[in-house]
């Protein structure tokens, strides 16, 4: 079938269509314009369900797509989902449409403009989660900039120029970094293969010297800290938070900072295995300052948009934390995890939006007792709290859970703060410490919005949820139980590649590391494909585990050195992996 050869390209072009025939409709027609711009993101939605079909225990690349584009250059239109990145794109199209829907009590003015910024902008996100080359993935990559920043700029509070110019700014300067590290990678591979490759499949059979790992692996790294973001490259994210509408609030914190963590996962430690192992106790380590420097400064905030903002900043530690671990466990606790933020997190800012649309305040000491006026509003809001410090029940315990007993079992050794230290025990620990500041700052805001009498009068007369935003906020909540009871439905997915991910790296890691190549060298010859042909939905090959190792066990396909089976001290990651 045509939507089974050519899934991937629908669902990243046709956002992309639907913002053209948005762009070149009368603005005046209000209604039609909003209808139009839902309708190509549901359809979207609806066509997405298709990746559930392929089979949940493969560890393959499903659904690939692979063309030429500047063979000159060895640049490839090359398209791909596996465990790691299925569930994301879900993700993106499940939220994109619920906040536009949500945002649009607080946009008066430039509605068209408004719909088209969201069309690209989810474009790029899904680019970005699919793409293999790292070049498609680079143009992706920046085209998320321009339609985030306008929302910012066009659409935002009173400091707006200043919050959108921060936001570029940042990330565009970790994105340079980033091209100069890929430009780098690709000439070492042309050096030792005689062509040139963006392919990442291919790319990861390149070795290159620790030294030069790690200078590469720090540009990327620092790209992908500031996307996260990770402290102290996150000063950006309160303000562009604050100032941003209701729907770049929603969709910055439920997609857009889940690319950094996927361009770690993806990306930066397949490429660079030694000088992640090398840098993982550190990153682990900033992870969890981040968690606790978060939680306290979502606890100082009298702004509860601000103080969300913070709030996420404390969870993504958490994911961070997960990855950086490389324990199967964690890893997977971080890509529920992800899910889970975007969906709490999503409701969190929706909810604010909708206080302030009546109020147009966000000053916590200008409520109290709004149960009484709005007992809807104050039950989703509830809901999403208890989400959010990850009650037990909620679809936040279940990837919090993970992340700290796989962070428990887990070898952190190989990093420059590698001491005596119990790391692992110590940082689950700190954790589990984050974990009850969350508790305690966002019970703090339930209490001062919602419970005791209603001493304001400007909110006793505040009318409850409209039919629009319970039609926006009720997916919502129906998914913060789905998961909290079966997080099996997406863990199916998840957990077989992140097994494979997590032992190809093992694999990997014990061959350069005994090798200890002083040059840049190939660890097999350079597959003629780049990616074996798919067969039906869920084709095989270089890659299929999505960490870099030719298949999902660690094993060598013909022509491949045999596996090294002398492992440095320390590289055990426990859960699992032998």
């Amino acid at each position: 079938m045509i939507l089974d050869r050519y899934l991937l390209s629908i669902l990243t072009w046709l956002p992309l269509l639907g913002a053209f025939c948005v762009l070149f409709f009368p603005r005046q027609a209000k209604r039609a314009l909003v209808a139009m711009a839902l309708g190509f993101m549901v359809l979207e939605a609806g066509i997405s369900l298709k990746l559930l079909s392929g089979e949940s225990a493969s560890t393959a690349m499903r659904f690939v797509e692979r063309v030429d584009w500047i063979p000159s250059l060895g640049i490839r239109y090359q398209l791909g989902v596996d465990g790691l990145s299925l569930w994301l794109v879900l993700l993106t199209t499940f939220v994109t449409p619920l906040a536009l829907l949500g945002s649009l009590g607080g946009v008066t003015t430039r509605l068209k403009e408004y719909c088209v910024a969201f069309l690209l902008l989810q474009t790029g996100m899904i680019g970005a989660f699919v793409a293999l080359d790292l070049f498609l993935f680079y143009v992706f990559w920046e085209l998320m900039l321009v339609p985030m920043y306008l929302l910012i700029g066009v659409f935002g509070g009173q400091d707006r120029i200043r919050a959108a110019l921060k936001f570029f700014l940042y990330t565009f300067a970790g994105s340079v970094l980033m091209l100069v590290a890929i430009l780098y990678t690709v000439v070492q591979y042309e050096a030792v293969a005689g062509r040139m490759t963006f392919d990442l499949l291919e790319l990861n059979q390149l070795e290159l010297p620790m030294g030069t790992q790690q200078v590469l692996f720090i540009a990327f790294a620092l790209a992908f800290a500031v996307k996260v973001p990770m402290f102290p490259l996150h000063t950006w994210l309160p303000d562009a938070h604050t100032e941003a509408p209701t729907g770049g609030s929603v969709i910055l914190a439920a997609v857009l900072l889940k690319l950094g963590c996927y361009g770690f996962l993806r990306f930066a430690i397949p490429l660079f295995p030694r000088a992640a192992y090398w840098a993982s106790p550190t990153l682990a380590l900033i992870a969890v300052v981040g968690i606790l420097y978060g939680a306290f400064c979502a606890w100082a905030q009298r702004d509860v948009k601000r103080l969300v903002a913070y709030s996420s900043v404390s969870h993504l530690g958490f994911v961070m934390l997960g990855i950086f671990t490389m324990n199967p466990a964690a890893v997977s606790g971080a890509i529920l995890q992800m899910i889970n933020h975007g969906i709490s997190t999503g409701a969190l800012f929706l909810l604010v939006g909708v206080i302030y649309d009546r109020r147009h305040t966000r000053d916590l000491g200008e409520f109290g007792g709004l149960a009484t006026p709005m007992p809807a509003y104050a039950t989703v809001f509830v809901i999403a709290t208890m989400s959010s410090i990850g009650l037990p029940g909620t679809n936040g315990f279940v990837g919090e859970f993970m992340i700290l007993s796989g962070t428990f079992l887990s070898d952190l050794g190989g990093g420059f703060i590698n001491t005596n230290v119990p790391w692992r025990r110590l940082l689950a620990a700190l954790g589990g410490l984050g974990v009850l500041l969350g508790a305690v700052y966002m019970l703090h805001v339930v209490l001062k919005m919602f419970w005791g009498p209603v001493w304001n009068k400007k909110n006793a007369e505040l009318r409850d949820l409209s039919a629009r935003e319970l039609v926006t906020l009720l997916p919502l909540v129906a998914a913060i139980f789905v998961l909290g009871f079966y997080p099996k439905l997406v863990l199916d997915d998840v957990q077989p590649t992140v097994t494979a991910y997590v032992r190809s790296f093992q694999s990997r890691l014990a061959q350069t590391w005994v090798a200890d190549a002083k040059e840049a060298r190939l660890l097999t010859p350079p597959p003629a494909g780049g990616l074996a042909r798919p067969t039906g939905d869920a084709p095989t090959g270089e890659g299929a585990a999505g960490g870099g190792a030719p298949s999902a066990g660690g094993g060598t396909p013909s022509g491949q050195p045999r596996e090294v089976r002398v492992r440095p001290p320390r590289i055990e990651v426990g859960g699992g992996a032998p």
